[in-house]
């Protein structure tokens, strides 16, 4: 019989993160074991401030519905990305659910490119906003957003490249000095979706943006979440990537990249980031990574992509985003699939 235990350390001093333990059990085994106890994994999740380490679920590369199996533990809907307008060659050929990260062809997409300098003055790992580029928690840019996400390593690149870094909001909040905490309790965001015309680097080139369809449109989102489950509040917001750049950053304050918004924004993202934070995950073949969108932020880093190949899998999950968003249709549906 599979017994399911968490370790009693966590990943950072915040309190972000820990590993559960699958010992000998084969992938399918832990997912059975984990459908047993269905609240399980999703509460050693909520008291590790949102993440969760499993590893040594190597086979289960063999078999992608095991991945979604697990997913559909943490919520009502796994993501059907045929549905959702996504590319089909990043769609896994057999589970659509589960969407592919790899600079392998057919997706062959490309890693995110070195910090400037690659390394901190002591030569550490770069986890810091500005230094670290690239926070983001997934499709901020939908409304309602998604809950959870599953990170599943079928092929790592070597070690000390393709880190994975994630970041605790909820300490993030916790810890915010008394005057950004006053001035982040009642903020909006407005996020923006990837390529829409509305990025940093297309307010600072002056280009006028063109008009986007309606199901593409930035949403505003709370800077503030409480989280539906814990009762804990969080920091929910992003840098440059996923932020909009004309409207925005912040509702309500000066726009654009040199802005009053883009100002606070950056002070919440620098302090959001700060190591003690932060969790860089090594990967190994077989590692499972679950982290819940509504109170992390997660950056990708860069790898050699062209001497290593890399294969990830992800599932999104979505159910319960909040009383804020009850009711809501899916912002990202064009009206004529609805």
């Amino acid at each position: 019989m599979t017994v399911l235990s968490v370790a009693a350390s966590t990943l950072t001093p915040s309190g972000l993160g820990r590993v559960v333990n699958a010992g000998e059990a084969s992938a399918a085994d832990f997912t059975a074991a984990a459908e047993a106890r269905p609240d399980w994994l999703p509460g050693a999740m909520h008291a590790a401030h949102g993440l969760l380490l499993v590893r040594g679920l190597t086979d289960m590369a063999n078999d992608a519905g095991l991945l979604v199996r697990l997913s559909r533990l943490f919520g009502t809907e796994v993501e059907d990305y045929r549905t959702t307008l996504t590319a089909l060659n990043m769609v896994h050929p057999e589970v659509p659910e589960v969407f592919i990260v790899s600079n392998v062809p057919p997706v062959k997409r490309a890693p995110p490119a070195l910090p400037d300098p690659p390394r901190t003055a002591d030569g550490g790992l770069p986890v810091q906003f500005p230094h670290r580029r690239g926070w983001h928690t997934d499709q901020s840019y939908r409304r309602p957003p998604p809950d959870v996400s599953l990170f599943y390593c079928v092929k790592p690149a070597p070690k000390d490249q393709a880190q994975t870094l994630y970041a605790d909001g909820t300490a993030a909040y916790e810890t915010l000095p008394p005057d950004l905490k006053a001035k982040a309790e009642n903020l909006v965001g407005i996020h923006a979706q990837p390529r829409t015309g509305r990025s940093e680097s297309d307010a600072r080139s002056g280009a006028t943006p063109e008009p986007v369809e309606p199901h593409k449109r930035p949403q505003r989102q709370p800077v503030v979440r409480t989280h539906p489950v814990t009762g804990q509040k969080s920091l929910f917001l992003c840098e440059a990537g996923q932020m909009d750049w004309i409207g925005g950053p912040l509702e309500g304050m000066e726009q654009g990249p040199d802005g009053e918004g883009a100002k606070l924004l950056y002070a919440l993202m620098s302090h959001y980031t700060q190591p003690e934070l932060v969790y860089a995950h090594e990967w190994e073949a077989g590692d499972l990574i679950i982290y819940d969108n509504r109170c992390t932020i997660h950056s990708a880093t860069w790898f050699d992509a062209d001497k290593h190949e890399r294969v990830m899998w992800r599932t999104t999950i979505r159910g319960n985003p909040g009383a804020e968003y009850a009711d809501e249709a899916p912002s990202w549906i064009p009206r004529a699939a609805e």
